[in-house]
């Protein structure tokens, strides 16, 4: 027998509708100049002094007295230590045996259920969100109630009753700032969560790719800027939209030692999960994040978060001068706002592509508390994002 729960997932990927209307436009329409703002991938390259230091790791792999053979599962301590004087640039103690390094952000969350059991936990999920943390639950086999995100709360929620466990743990898959709606909590808000999972034993799986893009001074750059996390929230990170990794692959997570639930330590469970089925990053992309967590190698990597800003500027003021509701783009390199005119997402998607030539992300795509909204995003070239924010001013 196999996992029925496969069946359960939407039978047509997002992402993949979204390159299907785009390839049966172009093939009608040959000559059409179209501008994609759809995928949240990167188009910067990576910092200098970051690929200088993959190709010299991969140059020490061809010569016999610096070749090395098998890595530790969770991480050489060169990179594992590079994660703690990160946290600890930011005033945030993170031991090193605390980390445990992986081929990327995504990898990591999907795995890191295994260590819930399935009979006796919920995951509690944010709608609208991004796909991984459903699907991976779903695929699973846990329980699912969502946290509805709206334009009444800005898209950032406030925690449920203590009752919603119902008998059961919790797991809560938290995003800030969040993909797709690019908003953040702040340090106030935050603090509910981690006073909410203190409270009810639950714990908080903490996405933070997208942290060096907060420029806004309420809004934490981890969660263990709050008081009490450490005994409650796994937080993960990725080099991705930072340093430009997207196809290097490298990410993080950090487990404090204080996480402990049913007598058991989580870290040490987590260790225990990769130590059997991972075998561990490549030597040469942990070189890569070493020096990407440097101060020469975040000095480089911002010029390119800078270079994301001015397109998200682009955009946003479109929006503000059209008095358009968006959340995003002030700390993240989404936006994502409503759709004019009570336009449904897709129905808005097809006019954007046909009209203006410019594709984007169906709201609706992320959740049921999507529809009606939409996102853009800034990871294409400033010439690119002008053109487009041009075609939007006849909005």
């Amino acid at each position: 027998m196999i996992n029925r729960n496969y069946s359960k997932l939407e039978k047509n990927y997002l992402f993949t509708e979204v390159a299907r209307r785009c390839d049966e436009f172009v093939a009608a329409n040959p000559g059409k100049r179209v501008i994609k703002l759809g995928v949240g991938d990167v188009t910067r390259p990576l910092a200098p002094v970051t690929a200088d230091a993959i190709i010299n790791a991969m140059e020490e792999l061809k010569h016999a007295e610096t070749f090395r053979g098998y890595g530790p599962e969770v991480g050489y301590a060169f990179s594992r230590e590079a994660v703690s004087r990160y946290y600890a640039s930011r005033g945030i103690a993170v031991d090193a045996d605390e980390v445990t390094v992986g081929d990327g952000i995504g990898e990591d969350i999907a795995n890191i259920v295994d260590l819930f059991d399935i009979h006796e936990t919920k995951m509690l999920v944010q709608n609208p969100v991004y796909p991984l943390y459903k699907a991976t639950s779903i695929i699973s086999g846990f329980e699912i109630e969502y946290l509805k995100c709206s334009k009444e709360n800005n898209f950032t929620p406030a925690p449920p009753s203590d009752s919603t466990a119902d008998g059961k743990g919790l797991v809560v898959f938290l995003c800030s700032p969040n993909n797709p709606t690019g908003a953040a909590f702040t340090r106030d808000q935050l603090r509910e969560w981690v006073e909410f999972a203190n409270r009810t034993n639950a714990v908080i799986l903490y996405d933070n790719a997208y942290e060096r893009y907060i420029t806004d001074n309420r809004c934490p750059h981890s969660i263990y800027e709050i008081e009490g996390a450490r005994s409650c929230a796994i937080e993960f990170n990725s080099l991705s939209k930072t340093a430009g990794f997207t196809c290097v692959r490298m990410g993080y997570n950090v487990i404090p030692k204080e996480l402990e639930r049913d007598g058991m330590q989580l870290l040490t469970i987590w260790k225990q999960r990769q130590t059997t089925k991972y075998n561990g990053a490549p030597y040469m992309t942990q070189r890569g994040l070493e020096v990407a967590l440097s101060e020469e190698g975040l000095r480089e990597s911002d010029k390119n978060i800078d270079y994301y800003r001015r397109n998200v500027k682009l955009i946003t003021d479109i929006l503000d001068s059209k008095g358009i509701y968006y959340t995003g783009g002030v700390n993240s390199p989404y936006i994502w706002f409503e759709c004019p005119n009570g336009m449904k997402s897709w129905e808005f998607f097809d006019h954007l592509l046909n009209r203006f030539n410019v594709v984007g992300t169906p709201g609706v795509g992320f959740g049921t508390e999507g529809e009606g909204y939409f996102r853009l995003t800034s990871f294409g070239s400033y010439e690119d994002t002008a053109e487009a924010a041009e075609r939007l001013k006849e909005l």
